[in-house]
């Protein structure tokens, strides 16, 4: 794993409009995180120009594209963007492919049959076009002798899945792996089990990054940060399901019964307090500060605290800041 682990943050969709991408992210910069993070939540702002406008309005910080979904483009296509932007901002951009929301893919018509196989695809395909191969092939996708005018060989790409299979393919073919909210220490440590599985099978070595999104809540009052962080981890629970996020730590059976009985209400009412020690950095600066902590020494390469209110997304970042970046170690 990455010997520097950092802290960062994300943009989320929910907290700003595109014409308030560039001061959130030059504020982000300032405030002495190490990583700014972006999505591609559809259909809320697009992910690549919002990486690049977070690129050209900051200095030197590192931006995340946390992520794309394999099936949004053609691979082609995500293959010339992600050379642009890591050509124009070399060493900067740290874009992550996956298999996208389901949800999502599926109001576009764009929800595969095997999607481990067509995230394969386009992993490789994206690969073998940005480091400059000529693709003449069909599969799931068809390439007429496509080579890009502008390669950037060398660039890191990053996968962003959840299971096994999919996390040995991650550590097979991409540079790091995203790590969704709710990823605990333990999922931390899965998900280098299998990454590693993966990396020896192509007999990659060196670091895997992985980036570790958190949901995040901090306040004098631990309670009170409790309080602001129940209603979106409920959500999230209910939203992501039973997956290895929550079964590493158990929580599976109790979840599905709270979904089957009342949905993310259920969830909000009867979730045990530990919940928010597992699935979320939340509480007093000093609480935070140690869940980090525990989730670098998981191996994390790179926590990203993902505010839960977004309108005190701004203030919460000054809080940590000011409370918690000074006592994270290097």
């Amino acid at each position: 794993m990455d010997g520097n682990s950092r802290v960062g943050a994300i943009i989320p969709t929910s907290i700003a409009g595109p014409e308030d991408i560039a001061p959130a992210a030059r504020f982000i910069e300032d405030a002495g995180f190490a990583e700014i993070w972006v999505a591609e939540d559809y259909f809320f702002y697009g992910g690549m120009s919002t990486a690049g406008l977070v690129l050209e309005a900051t200095e030197s910080i590192q931006v995340g594209l946390g992520i794309v979904a394999s099936v949004a483009r053609h691979p082609a296509v995500t293959a010339m963007e992600f050379a642009t932007l890591d050509r124009a901002y070399p060493g900067r951009f740290l874009p992550g492919i996956g298999h996208g929301v389901p949800a999502w893919t599926k109001q576009m018509g764009l929800y595969p049959k095997s999607p481990l196989g067509v995230l394969r695809e386009v992993a490789t395909s994206v690969r073998r076009l940005v480091e400059g191969e000529t693709l003449d092939e069909s599969g799931n996708y068809t390439f007429n002798s496509v080579t890009l005018t502008h390669p950037s060989p060398g660039m890191k790409i990053l996968g962003g899945v959840v299971g096994p299979k999919s996390l040995q393919m991650s550590g097979e073919l991409m540079d790091g792996t995203v790590l969704s909210v709710l990823a605990g220490p333990r999922y931390v440590e899965y998900s280098i089990e299998h990454t590693s599985r993966g990396m020896a099978k192509a007999g990659r070595s060196g670091d895997h990054l992985l980036p570790t999104f958190a949901l995040f809540a901090v306040d004098e009052d631990g309670d009170a940060a409790r309080a602001a962080a129940k209603g979106v981890l409920a959500f999230y629970l209910f939203a992501v399901g039973p997956t290895p996020l929550t079964g590493v730590y158990d929580a599976n059976p109790a979840l599905i019964d709270m979904i089957q009985r009342g949905g993310p209400e259920a969830v909000a009412e009867e979730m045990p307090d530990e919940w928010f020690d597992q699935f979320a950095v939340v509480g007093t600066p000093a609480e935070c500060t140690t869940k980090i902590e525990g989730l670098r020494a998981a191996g994390a390469s790179s926590v990203v605290l993902f505010p839960v209110s977004p309108d005190q997304s701004r203030a919460q970042l000054e809080i940590a800041s000011r409370e918690i970046l000074p006592n994270i170690g290097n």
